[in-house]
């Protein structure tokens, strides 16, 4: 019986963390899908079956929604199409009545919180007030990463036994009841003991422990991240979620017993007439949802019919770059590189711009010069074996005496405060008005320094951190001639290849990771980017591409780079290397570039509201640098708000097409890929992180309280590891809402230039990329490269799909429009 008992409570522990959210800590804030534990459901079950268990608002309201469709937002034309192409029980004759009439269920009903609630109504306590800010605070103190002076006491020993040691050996008392005193000090400590005296009765463990731990998902899912995945903290710490639910029991015991006396209260399930209820229990066939999935459907093709029938237009009129470009740019993938590549392209038409995923296929950790820890510029899902070693002097860096350690000391804090605190004082008032770079500033352009010596080669297999320090030649070779297959770069190679990693710079944001490069783990990409331009150089590289039939010119040479998408500046790296002919053709290319981020952040800056955009490209340029340094600034970019679209194939697909920033670009030639093998790779990377993008970004619009992270204005850093709203309370997950308040909550249509079987084959190789989309967490579409038919996914099928948007809107003059609106825009087609 006791046996059946812990497994029961195993159980019940390992569905907590999966259904937990799974945000990392700050450092490693990279984008994810919200509802992953639903994944294994089809998109509409899952939105469902969270609402009804959770109470999460998953979509839109009928009434946003219809909104939408009176403001044009969602055509009559494709109202008729969807509901005449969706499988429902319901009949076609009554869909649109239904679609039109239906309104929202006003009763606000969930399963999670129906029996701790108990404890309020029978004996009138609030558990949560009397528990949780003890339980942040210790789980918050024992986690800290640097904010406090002082470490935890014996914090390598594991929570439980940390408080235990305190609560002996010190004068300060966390527990009240000597019984929870001898309940901690035990050797042997179980969940089951502390839930037989809190709930009693077995059959509701589940049920109690649910509604305990998502009263506060953000700690709880913390707590199981770091478990999981130590390694997502600097400092180190031992913590299990089991202790962590072991120690709120305790609390929980200790706040009972302290109020009510030693066993003279009743466990819960002796309070409640109510029968215990399955969570997890799956959901009913119900109509509010049913037109809910067919307005979100409505929503999503009214964008997604005009890229279909503008990717369908360029595909039959625009033809391939057949001459030596003036040079080449690979770009990351990234949303917001989709609008620079345009500006560039329109400035000189005859370049030609790639994406590829901007960790540039270097699986590598880095570890600066004086660092203390190696950084993963890689996708989070890779475990590197190579580290990239910057090996020149390490150089100090600047520090600001108004962040002092002394400052913590009762008297050296007394003087900084009454002397520095002044001077302190005054540069942040001259700050609201003049906005500098300041200690609270992250800068893209710092993860890695100009003058960084990188030590890329191993010759003799030398070793440090446990990791391979660089890569042998052949490993050079295999990188690079995979890199350059996947991207179709290979042949017709301009004087300079420019490689364009990215990064965000930002003030005082403790969303600063989420605002870099997703390939590589929320780092900016600028090491990848000249690490490869190093080896791309080297004349082993070149002579083996040749062997392989990639045949680069002498004169050829790679370019690093990196973009900051913040403040639309570019730095280049290694320009010294390049020869005479090619330092004057960058020259004349940095002139290129120059006039297209200042282009690019005029386009930017039309939904910020504090800049004026009818000013000059220039003048609107040095407002969006000022933002960046801006102290009191919430919103330094729109990173990827309205990301929908990830579109794989060639570049004449969307060329002098208007995405206005929503697409994800991965550049690939199907010619070359006969197999799909250089798809699998580009799929099975790209469904993922750009699906995981998407999705972080819908839930965090449709319910930013519950999915999200509220307004940035109150949040304080808590451990630096997390953000919490005000001075306690919960660790907010997601995103806050200066990040997605203009966001439309569509789900990312992947588009693919290749042919039907080939993708079928692609997906079948990998049941985890196939899941995105047979259960349509991500849509899928085709463009089949002979005919230039459209085709789309749907109940695992590819069904024809003719647009029905006859034309799009052309465009000749961009600059009025971004001087005039301020809404999201209509695909349009530049001419």
């Amino acid at each position: 019986m006791e046996n059946k008992t812990h497994d029961l409570i195993d159980e019940i522990l390992h569905d907590l963390k999966h259904y937990l959210p799974a945000q990392a800590p700050l450092k490693d804030f990279v984008h994810h899908n919200t509802l992953h534990a639903f994944q294994e459901l089809s998109f509409f079950d899952a939105l469902q079956k969270s609402n009804e268990v959770f109470g999460y608002k998953t979509s839109l309201s009928i009434l946003e929604y219809k909104a939408l469709h009176e403001n044009g937002k969602i055509p009559m034309t494709v109202i008729d199409w969807v509901l005449k192409n969706e499988k429902s029980i319901i009949p076609l004759d009554d869909r649109k009545r239904l679609l039109l009439e239906t309104k929202d269920n006003p009763e606000y009903k969930k399963r999670i919180g129906k029996l701790r609630v108990v404890w309020k109504n029978k004996l009138h306590i609030d558990l949560n007030t009397l528990v949780h800010l003890n339980l942040f605070k210790l789980v918050g103190s024992y986690l800290d990463q640097g904010i406090s002076s002082n470490h935890f006491p014996n914090d390598k020993k594991g929570l439980l036994n940390a408080i235990s040691e305190l609560e002996q050996n010190t004068f300060f008392e966390f527990f009240h009841s000597q019984r929870v005193k001898d309940l901690l000090f035990k050797k042997s400590r179980k969940i089951e003991d502390l839930l037989k005296i809190v709930v009693g009765d077995e059959s509701y463990y589940q049920q109690y422990l649910f509604d305990q731990q998502f009263a506060h998902p953000g700690w709880s899912g913390m707590v199981a991240v770091i478990e999981s995945k130590p390694e997502t903290l600097h400092e180190k710490k031992f913590i299990n979620f089991e202790d962590f639910v072991y120690l709120e029991l305790l609390l929980e015991i200790d706040a009972l017993d302290k109020i009510y006396g030693v066993n003279k209260w009743q466990p819960i399930s002796k309070l409640t007439n109510q029968a215990p209820i399955d969570i997890l229990s799956g959901s009913e066939f119900n109509v509010e949802w049913e037109v809910k999935k067919w307005w979100q459907q409505c929503f999503e093709f009214s964008f997604y019919d005009q890229v279909l029938l503008g990717l369908k237009e360029k595909a039959t009129s625009v033809k391939s770059l057949d001459k030596t470009p003036t040079f080449q740019g690979l770009f990351c993938i990234d949303d917001r590189e989709e609008s620079l590549r345009r500006h560039i392209e329109l400035i000189d038409d005859n370049c030609q711009t790639l994406g590829t995923p901007a960790h540039f296929n270097l699986p590598i950790f880095y570890r600066p010069s004086g660092g203390k820890f190696n950084t993963q510029v890689c996708p989070g899902g890779i475990s590197p074996k190579h580290v990239i070693i910057d090996a020149s002097t390490s150089r100090k860096k600047k520090k600001d005496l108004h962040f002092h350690k002394s400052s913590h000391n009762f008297l050296t804090g007394w003087m900084i405060s009454q002397t520095l605190g002044f001077w302190s004082a005054l540069k942040l008032f001259i700050n609201i008005f003049k906005p500098t770079i300041s200690p609270g500033h992250s800068s893209s352009f710092e993860h890695m320094s100009h003058k960084s010596e990188l030590v890329i080669e191993n010759v003799n297999g030398e070793e440090k951190y446990g990791l391979q320090i660089g890569f042998t030649s052949y490993e050079m070779k295999k990188i690079v001639i995979n890199e350059l297959q996947k991207t179709g770069l290979t042949k017709n190679f301009a004087p300079i290849v420019y490689l364009f990693g990215h990064g965000g710079s930002s003030t005082n944001n403790p969303y600063y990771a989420g605002y870099n490069c997703g390939a590589c783990s929320g780092r900016p990409s600028s090491l990848n980017s000249r690490v490869f331009a190093l080896m791309a150089n080297r004349q082993d590289v070149r002579t083996y591409l040749k062997e392989n039939g990639i045949y680069v010119p002498e004169t050829t040479q790679f370019l690093g780079g990196l973009h900051d998408t913040t403040r639309d500046e570019i730095a280049y790296y290694d320009e010294h290397l390049l020869s005479q002919e090619n330092q004057d053709r960058h020259i004349n290319n940095k002139i290129v570039f120059k006039k297209a981020l200042a282009n690019n952040a005029k386009e930017r800056a039309r939904q910020f509201i504090s800049i004026d955009t009818r000013k000059a490209a220039k003048e609107v340029h040095k407002e969006v640098r000022k933002r960046s340094v801006a102290l009191f600034e919430p919103r330094p970019e729109l990173n990827h708000s309205n990301n929908c679209l990830c579109i794989v194939g060639d570049r004449k697909l969307t060329k002098k097409l208007f995405l206005d920033q929503r697409a994800f670009l991965s550049s690939y030639d199907w010619k070359s890929d006969a197999s799909g093998q250089l798809l699998v790779t580009i799929l099975n990377a790209a469904t993922p992180v750009c699906g995981g993008i998407n999705l972080e970004y819908f839930f965090s619009r449709v319910d930013n309280e519950n999915f999200g992270a509220g307004s940035k204005l109150p949040h304080n850093v808590v451990g630096l590891f997390g953000v919490a709203n005000g001075i306690e309370g919960d660790l907010r997950t997601g995103l806050p809402i200066q990040m997605v308040e203009v966001h439309d909550p569509l789900r990312l249509l992947m588009i693919v230039e290749q042919k039907p079987a080939i993708v079928r084959s692609v997906l079948d190789q990998n049941p985890a990329t196939k899941e995105w989309y047979m259960n349509g967490w991500v849509n899928l579409a085709i463009i089949e490269p002979d005919s230039h038919e459209i085709l789309i996914f749907k109940n695992g099928e590819f069904v024809s799909y003719t647009p029905i948007k006859v034309q799009l809107e052309k465009v000749k003059d961009m600059e009025s429009i971004f001087e005039t609106e301020t809404e999201n825009l209509p695909v349009l087609n530049l001419i």
